[in-house]
């Protein structure tokens, strides 16, 4: 099984240079190493999820050479479900973008630049998720960042790039940062193994310690959109190609989520800061349900719904419990695939009527059943309707607050219940305004007026050119996007194992020493 771990790293890479290599030429080539590539991966993890579970971690030395100089990627139950979610999403959203971009003939478009970016991202965040190296894990970041800028301003629309130029200056500025503390933490240690830097940690003085741990975490913060730095994701998503808005929205800020994990668990395990992150938590859930309730662009108010639901996450990192932890990692596998399959369901409304504004749409549900369902679903999965993976999600996290019995703790609980009942009043009222009633005068579901625009920037087609409005919608996009839902709906009726996977995942984060034997073995 070792041998496998790799794979979901080195085979997006290679399918990339390949069809950097085709170019334009032979479409449906281009669209089979995709689909397989990414089914292929997808099956590996599947693999490696099982085996984590069964057998513990695995550690697969890149080189041959083992600890402490070679770099470990590590598959625990934790790397090993967050690649398996993460694979099941990027397989989907791979499939309704080729579908996309058949229906609307954008074979003579730059997609031979598109397709490789997203692979690219994929092996990023891949690497993310398996790396037992800090040096690495920011090699990991600058993979998917630079596939993400391409994605984020493809097709060269304003909108795209302005909205890009700010993403670039605060990937960049975070990167520069991580820099920087890989290199005190290297100065420190003497290494950036994260299995050694575990050990070596614990025993150097504490304002060290605590400079390293802010620093990263304060790169880690960035990275994730948690509260106060998350001005930048609602303004950047939205201007994106609809896969690219999707994929974004469910992975990238929960990379940097999982990154807050390893940090937390494996690093700085009871660290002074905890009681940081349970109001950085708090203002992140309620600033973020607050700008939601506010917007009158469906892209909007998913981002910003996006960015509360982080708060969530942070939640149980800073209750520094096996219950606490186990919720984070069982909200965070439902918050992946639920917010993918909402961008994406808001990618099909914006291509049949040529807007995500609300102040324009209405009467949908008629003449667009599937998408009205589609969107009702994982909307009201989000907003933690009884008995859907949300619910059950939200219900652990709060249980552990109590169990917590801290009053910040009680405080977080409390945050959560107003942010569950805010999200629900800005989803429902989405849907009613955009699905039920009559078109506001002057706009229609079938004529929009100008096609491909929104208030979010956002244009219709991959490519950001407009598109024919009231087409029937490709079956594939049906498909891909109703898969996503399905796997949400699968969390409910598989909460009893989920539920004690992420309680091992949990328990085997805190007890660290699983991890430090597997990589370091007799190195320690």
């Amino acid at each position: 099984m070792e041998a496998l771990i790799p794979v979901p790293v080195v085979l997006p890479l290679l399918a990339a240079g390949l069809k950097l290599a085709i170019g334009r030429k032979l479409i449906r080539l281009q669209a089979l190493i995709s689909v397989g590539t990414l089914a292929v991966v997808l099956l590996v993890s599947l693999l490696l999820l099982a085996a984590a579970d069964r057998e513990g971690p695995l550690v697969a030395h890149a080189g041959g050479w083992g600890a402490p100089i070679g770099i470990a990627l590590v598959a625990d139950r934790l790397s090993t479900l967050m690649l398996a979610v993460s694979s099941a999403v990027t397989l989907c959203v791979m499939v309704y973008s080729l579908a996309q971009s058949r229906a609307d003939q954008e074979h003579l478009a730059p997609l031979s630049i598109f397709h490789p970016a997203y692979l690219i991202m994929v092996a990023g965040v891949s690497d993310a998720f398996l790396s037992g190296d800090l040096f690495n894990l920011f090699v990991a970041f600058e993979m998917l960042l630079s596939g993400s800028y391409v994605l984020l301003t493809f097709g060269g629309t304003e909108a795209r790039i302005r909205a890009g130029a700010t993403y670039v200056v605060v990937g960049l500025a975070s990167s520069l940062l991580f820099l920087v503390a890989i290199a005190v933490a290297y100065a420190a240690t003497g290494t950036v193994s994260m299995a050694q830097l575990a050990e070596r940690f614990s025993v150097l003085p504490q304002h060290i310690r605590l400079l390293v741990e802010l620093t990263l975490l304060l790169v880690f913060v960035v990275k994730a959109a948690i509260f106060p730095m998350s001005a930048w994701l609602p303004d950047s998503y939205p201007t994106a190609p609809a896969p690219a808005t999707a994929l974004f929205a469910g992975l990238l800020t929960k990379v940097g989520i999982y990154s807050i994990i390893r940090l937390e668990a494996l690093l700085f395990p009871g660290g002074p800061v905890s009681g940081l992150l349970m109001w950085a938590a708090l203002l992140t859930m309620l600033v973020g349900v607050f700008g939601a309730v506010a917007q009158t662009d469906i892209k909007r108010m998913l981002s910003f719904t996006l960015v509360s639901h982080i708060g969530y996450m942070v939640f149980g990192v800073a209750l520094f419990s096996v219950a606490g932890m186990a919720g984070a990692v069982f909200y965070v596998a439902h918050h992946i695939t639920v917010q993918t399959s909402l961008f994406l369901v808001t990618g099909m409304i914006e291509r049949r009527t040529g807007t995500t504004s609300l102040n324009r749409l209405g009467g949908l549900a008629g003449p667009a059943p599937a998408i009205a369902v589609l969107f009702f679903v994982p909307a009201m999965n989000l907003a933690g309707i009884p008995p859907m993976s949300g619910f059950l999600g939200k219900l652990g996290l709060i249980q552990a607050g109590v169990a917590d019995g801290r009053p910040p703790a009680l405080v977080l609980v409390a945050g959560g219940l107003l942010t569950s009942l805010l999200t629900l009043y800005a989803v429902a009222t989405t849907w009613s305004r955009a699905f039920w009633g009559t078109p506001p005068a002057g706009a229609s579901a079938e004529e929009p007026g100008e096609a491909g625009t929104g208030e979010a920037g956002g244009t219709g087609g991959i490519t950001g050119e407009a598109v024919v409005t009231g087409a029937a919608m490709p079956v594939p996009m049906l498909a891909a996007t109703a898969a996503l839902v399905v796997l949400a709906l699968s969390y409910t009726v598989l909460a009893g194992p989920l539920s004690a996977l992420a309680e091992r995942a949990a328990g085997e984060l805190l007890a660290r020493e699983p991890y430090l034997s597997a990589v370091l073995g007799g190195e320690r």
